[in-house]
């Protein structure tokens, strides 16, 4: 049966019910925009098998994709109810020009239940065009509403101008309010072998920089409750904690700054591409801030990621008010501590709605 033929036009959108088929599609343009498309790409990447990701996918170029498009069953295209993790890519195109990825929506969990909906783009500089974005977030909230119940959709996260005009098309259609004050703000930054800066400053004696292990547990769960407390939306029973320190330390995960034997600091880097490491979480308890551990532990993850695994970059987010810019900035992360941002750095918004059902991440 015919899918897009030479009547096509506009915009479309394609629903994958599996991380292999959306990596199928939407692979060339994610691998050309890595470091941006991390939160988009990772959380897929790491429910294909590693053959498949050390292999490649079926469709390695966009030709190939554009090839598949035109003779699709059009039922790859028909909204339909979903009760797993998957992704929308919406796509434009003429009979003149090939299929152009212009957005993805993941809405994926995780052992701790539901993450946020994200949402990315490839064309940060049409993004910011309401005529341009205005009418395929419309067409994305109309699709997603038939895949999941309203509740589901707690918040969503990516690029601030992607967020907000989400949030007003998804309130118009289903009620869902937004909460008083976002869940998150932050700026997207990244270190790269240019712009790291190396230190000569030794630790104190008895001190150490290290990935966890399981002697760990205690201490780590006891740094990750206080770290998901801190971001007040998303707290953590104890028992939580252990079970998400557990994981990350099983993974190889998470590193931690040892101060004769105080655990004082933990940094998470859960999402990696071939080409690309997130840090996702930065926490020094209280009682040992103030001492440079956060800045050390991140310099010496972001240098073995750099350096000893050969990644091109390091990304993390950070939040407006978040005072971690400055320990961020003397890494080498770039735009956070000056008004000019650099060509990479995004701002970023997390928007959460009342009455659903939250999850965590």
């Amino acid at each position: 049966m015919p899918g897009l033929n030479a009547s096509y036009s506009q915009t479309f959108i394609v629903q994958h019910d599996s991380a292999s088929e959306y990596l199928a599609f939407a692979y060339p343009t994610l691998r050309r925009h890595e470091a941006s498309a991390n939160i988009v790409l990772a959380h897929a990447l790491k429910r294909v098998s590693a053959e498949a990701a050390l292999s490649g996918y079926q469709f390695v170029s966009d030709s190939d994709v554009e090839d598949w498009l035109q003779s699709a069953d059009p039922a790859v295209f028909a909204p339909r109810q979903s009760e797993g993790s998957f992704w929308l890519t919406l796509w434009s195109g003429s009979p003149s020009s090939p299929p152009t990825l212009d957005l993805v929506l993941s809405c994926v969990n995780w052992t701790l239940g539901d993450y946020p909906i994200f949402l990315w783009t490839p064309h940060q500089t049409f993004a910011t065009s309401s005529a341009w974005l205005a009418p395929r977030i419309a067409q994305l909230t109309e699709h997603l509403r038939f895949c999941v119940p309203p509740e589901r959709v707690y918040s969503v996260f990516g690029m601030t101008t992607l967020v907000k005009t989400f949030t007003r098309q998804w309130t118009s259609m289903t009620g869902f309010v937004v909460e008083p004050e976002p869940f998150y703000a932050a700026f997207f930054s990244y270190c790269n072998a240019a712009t790291f800066r190396d230190t000569d400053n030794a630790l104190p004696q008895g001190h150490c920089l290290r990935r966890a292990t399981l002697r760990d547990l205690e201490p780590v769960a006891q740094l990750c409750k206080e770290f998901a407390d801190d971001t007040i939306y998303f707290p953590l029973e104890i028992d939580a904690a252990r079970v998400e320190a557990r994981e990350l330390i099983s993974k190889g995960q998470i590193w931690v700054y040892d101060a004769n034997g105080d655990i004082t600091t933990i940094c998470a880097v859960t999402r990696d591409t071939h080409r690309v490491s997130a840090i996702t979480k930065v926490y020094t308890t209280p009682r040992f801030r103030r001492q440079r551990c956060a800045e050390f532990l991140v310099r010496s993850v972001t240098a073995r990621l750099l350096f000893d695994c050969g990644k091109e970059s390091v990304v993390l987010y950070v939040g407006h008010s978040n005072s971690a810019q400055r320990v961020y900035d003397r890494v080498g992360y770039v735009g956070l501590c000056g008004k000019d941002k650099p060509e990479g750095v995004e701002d970023s918004i997390e928007l959460g709605f009342v009455g659903t059902n939250r999850g965590h991440w």
